[in-house]
C-alpha cells in the first residue's frame, strides 16, 4: 500500500511537469544517507548533469549535505550552459533536505 502511495505521488508529480517537457528537469533522489540530483533532458531521455560521481565526497550533516548537493549541481548545469529547468521532487515532499537542494541550486544560478 505505501509502495502503491509512493508511486502515485511520483506520477501527479510527473505529470504535472510534461507541460514544460521543452525544459530539462532536475530530478532528486534521497536514501536515508545519501541525496543525489541530475539533470535530465525528457526529449532525448539522457542524462545532462549529475551528482552521482564518487568523487563529489561531502562530509556534514544530511541538511548541509543536500545544500552542497544543490549547489554542486548548479554549478556544472551553469558549465554546460544549462540556466532554465524544472524541479522534479518525485514522490518526496518539498521540505527538509530536498528543498534544501532547491534552494541551493536557486542560489547558485538555476532558474525554475
Amino acid at each position: 500500500m505505501k509502495t502503491n502511495n509512493y508511486v502515485k505521488r511520483a506520477r501527479r508529480v510527473r505529470a504535472k511537469l510534461r507541460a514544460t517537457a521543452s525544459l530539462p528537469r532536475l530530478s532528486v533522489f534521497r536514501s536515508n544517507e545519501h541525496i543525489w540530483a541530475q539533470i535530465i533532458d525528457d526529449k532525448t531521455g539522457k542524462t545532462l548533469v549529475s551528482t552521482g560521481d564518487k568523487s563529489l565526497k561531502i562530509s556534514g550533516k544530511k541538511l548541509e549535505k543536500s545544500t552542497a548537493v544543490g549547489k554542486t549541481i548548479a554549478e556544472l548545469a551553469l558549465k554546460k550552459g544549462i540556466k532554465k529547468i524544472v524541479f522534479d521532487r518525485g514522490a518526496y515532499h518539498f521540505h527538509g533536505r530536498v528543498k534544501a537542494v532547491a534552494e541551493a541550486a536557486r542560489i547558485a544560478g538555476l532558474e525554475f
